[in-house]
């Protein structure tokens, strides 16, 4: 239950946010293939180090967090991002602050941006370690991770634009 007056996110806001759990989604994928012993284009030398008991929880941890926090920009389309759900201990029930949810979607934005830039590139770099045609397949599906962070920030702003003070 909204206790301020907000207007509802444009259709192109919700489609994105939803987009960007789907951009997360291969990579995952990809790194939970590995945990699981598929060398997923590696060569038998170069998967060695993926099978660490070490190695195996930080693919399966980066993976399930990139996802979470993936799928919090639905909140910033949706009415928990607006007022935290009830069940929260303490702050349930309460508005969230726009700037709250702002300004870590907007230095997460950038971050995921920055980090990713790179990643139309990859085909550059060598990659010893891998097959050619798992050098392709990985190239192929760490390219959505391009889109994360434009995505972020086209509904950080939208969000943004919703909830900020009127004067």
């Amino acid at each position: 239950m909204t206790t301020h007056p907000t207007t509802p996110p444009p259709r192109w806001a919700v489609w994105a946010a939803h987009l960007t759990t789907l951009v997360v989604l291969p990579s995952g994928l990809w790194r939970i293939a590995l945990v699981l012993g598929y060398p997923s284009g590696y060569h038998e030398a170069g998967f060695v180090p993926f099978q660490t008991p070490g190695a195996k929880i930080w693919m399966l941890a980066l993976s399930v967090v990139c996802e979470l926090l993936a799928f919090l920009t639905i909140g910033l389309v949706r009415p928990w991002g607006e007022d935290v759900p009830r069940w929260i201990p303490l702050i349930g029930g309460r508005p969230v602050h726009p700037l709250a949810a702002t300004v870590p979607a907007a230095l997460g934005a950038v971050a995921l941006t920055a980090m990713w830039a790179s990643m139309p590139w990859w085909w550059t770099h060598p990659h010893a370690d891998m097959t050619d045609t798992g050098r392709l397949m990985v190239g192929i599906i760490y390219q959505p991770l391009v889109l994360w962070g434009p995505l972020l920030a086209a509904v950080t702003v939208s969000y943004y634009r919703r909830q900020r003070p009127r004067c």
